[in-house]
Formats: C-alpha cells, sequence, structure tokens
C-alpha cells in the first residue's frame, strides 16, 4: 500500500485540442467569477478535518472562517495570504502570489499564462480536473475540480513541497452577492509590529 501521496508531476502537458478546450471553458469559468460564498470541507491527509465559511471577492480577495473548535483565521487582502492564530492573538504573512491561495483570487485566470504550468487534466463521468504548478516556484501543485455541464468549481486539492495533501470541497456555494470589504482586513494583534515580516 502507499504510504502517502503520489509527488507532484512537475513536467508541463502536451495539450490536445480537447486539452485546450477545456482548459477555456474552465478559464471562462473562473474569470465569470466576481464573488463566492460558501461553506467548506477541509481535510488534510495527515488526517486533520475541519468546516469553515468561504467568501471570495476577485481579484484578490479570500477569507476561509473555520468553525470551532478550529481556532484559525485565513484571510487573503490582495497582496498578503495572513494566517491568524485566534487561540494565540498571533499573525503571519505569505506573499499571496506565492501561494495556492494566489491562483484562485488572480484578476484574470490563464491556464497557459506567463507562470503556469499544467501538469494534469483528469475527466470523468461529469467531473473536469486540472492541475497546474507555478513555473517558478516550490510550492507545490493545486487541482482544481469541476462538475461538468454546466461547469462549477467543487474542490481543489493542494499538495505542498512536502507531499501533504489537502482538500477543500465547496458546499452550497452562491456566487454575484456584496460582500463587506472589511471581511478581507485582519486586525492586527497590538503585541506585533505593525509590518509584515
Amino acid at each position: 500500500m502507499a504510504t502517502g501521496p503520489a509527488p507532484a508531476q512537475t513536467e508541463p502537458l502536451a495539450l490536445s485540442a480537447a486539452d485546450r478546450a477545456d482548459l477555456a471553458r474552465a478559464e471562462d469559468y473562473l474569470n465569470g467569477i466576481g464573488t463566492l460564498k460558501s461553506r467548506f470541507l477541509q481535510a488534510s491527509s495527515g488526517g486533520a478535518y475541519a468546516e469553515g465559511t468561504l467568501a471570495l471577492s476577485r481579484p484578490g480577495k479570500m477569507r476561509l472562517e473555520y468553525d470551532p473548535p478550529v481556532q484559525m483565521l485565513i484571510v487573503a487582502d490582495g497582496t498578503w495570504l495572513i494566517y491568524k492564530d485566534l487561540e494565540l492573538d498571533q499573525i503571519s504573512y505569505l506573499p499571496l502570489n506565492s501561494t495556492p491561495a494566489g491562483i484562485i483570487v488572480r484578476e484574470k485566470m490563464s491556464f497557459v499564462g506567463d507562470d503556469l504550468r499544467v501538469t494534469g487534466i483528469e475527466r470523468g463521468p461529469g467531473v473536469l480536473s486540472i492541475t497546474v504548478i507555478g513555473k517558478e516556484s516550490d510550492d507545490g501543485s493545486m487541482t482544481l475540480v469541476f462538475a461538468d455541464r454546466p461547469m462549477a468549481l467543487k474542490k481543489w486539492i493542494v499538495i505542498d513541497p512536502q507531499g501533504v495533501k489537502t482538500s477543500v470541497s465547496l458546499l452550497s456555494s452562491h456566487f454575484g452577492m456584496a460582500l463587506n470589504p472589511r471581511l478581507f482586513i485582519v486586525k492586527q494583534p497590538e503585541s506585533q509590529n505593525q509590518d509584515p515580516k
């Protein structure tokens, strides 16, 4: 039996005409999303499990708010991906575009752009999966899983450089609503420096 996830495929895929057509459909779908709100289920290959609420406002903004007992908040504010430990009241920052979250919230999705490489396309009954990696990063891979015809984003799966696999499944998604801009602002703990490190 396999003891862990397979390593991420890093070679670019030779794209057929059908592949390019499916990528174009997925790009059009993602680029048509302005705002999204959904419940989510998150599971990792290490056995961790969590639920919560996702709010997304393209370009650049996303909020993952976890249900108790998980004491974590993740916010993309357009520049940073911000992790807030609510129990310890501590914040850490990563440049948004260096993370898989940067793929989902980018202003214009292009799977064959300068900074992404498609490494896998899989089709099943009513399902289309597209796996991408950053061309100049070692941040692992991201697979976007869509229901097909009509197309709808159902899940994304991230495999990090250590091989840990995390899946986020979207439930009861709603689109096109007004979202409060304050959702994408994280209050800085008084004990921390005001400037991201």
